[in-house]
């Protein structure tokens, strides 16, 4: 029965507590301000201490309660001590946000293995440690949670040059079906990814020149008219952290202009 107060709530994060890798990037400190606003308590982490203590004080001053423990996320240990410090703070996790990742595109030819290790380090086996630690959390907390992995729309489209980031980001969809299927049902904990295209960042900033051949050609592909900005995301990462999702586990989460239906 749909009633008001169901409703109302479908929506409301208010005193859930995330934790988010990558978060001194664009996307990952979106998604922290966006958490924060709405009413989530947020822990922000990510390789730098300068720039985590930045964006921890960016939030505060907008009346966010937050924290920020530095980690390399394909370091175990390191890890580790993200989730502990994290549980130390705020005292249980109930959202998991990976947005930590890298590239370096590259002829499969060119490139040197260390790089391609570097890519599974940063994007798979990251993100396999903080599932892997969190939900061992959430597990014991007893409370269900939610799980949102970053992904790309290159997960499921080749491309010349991305041989380790469309394999790196093929895995983390397929790590997300694989733990739907392991937690949702007995623990209630969901798995989703989120699947982008470009959006705007330091890295990308050189790709919205609307005069340049790369955007027009880009623009060809994105029946919505134009590239994704940081607050594009933040929509979609309230809704997969809300009970409004409670019937969603395993899925791919398309936030990317259409490019996957052209």
């Amino acid at each position: 029965m749909v009633e008001k107060q169901f409703v109302n709530n479908l929506f409301d994060v208010k005193g859930k507590v995330a934790l988010i890798t990558g978060a001194t990037g664009a996307l990952g400190k979106a998604v922290a301000m966006g958490y924060g606003l709405a009413g989530m308590k947020v822990m922000i982490t990510g390789r730098g201490e300068e720039k985590c203590k930045a964006i921890c004080d960016e939030l505060a001053k907008e009346g966010i309660e937050c924290g920020f423990s530095t980690g390399d996320p394909a370091i175990e240990e390191e890890v580790i001590k993200v989730v502990s410090d994290t549980v130390a703070k705020f005292g249980e996790i109930n959202v998991l946000v990976t947005a930590a990742g890298y590239n370096h595109p590259q002829p499969i030819v060119e490139q040197e293995l260390t790089e391609w290790q570097k890519i599974m380090n940063s994007d798979v086996q990251g993100t396999w440690l903080f599932c892997k630690y969190v939900g061992e959390r959430m597990i014991a907390q007893g409370k269900g949670g939610k799980v949102i992995l970053v992904s790309s729309a290159r997960s499921k489209m080749g491309m010349a040059g991305y041989t380790g980031y469309c394999t790196a980001k093929g895995g983390i969809d397929l790590m997300a079906q694989s733990l739907a299927c392991e937690w949702t049902a007995k623990y209630k904990i969901n798995v989703n990814t989120i699947n982008p295209t470009v959006f705007r960042s330091d890295l990308t900033e050189w790709m919205f020149d609307p005069s340049s051949e790369v955007y027009k050609n880009f623009l060809k592909r994105l029946p919505i008219g134009r590239l994704g900005e940081p607050e594009d995301f933040v929509g979609p990462c309230i809704f997969l952290a809300s009970s409004a999702s409670d019937f969603m586990t395993g899925a791919n989460v398309a936030v990317e202009g259409g490019y996957w239906a052209n």
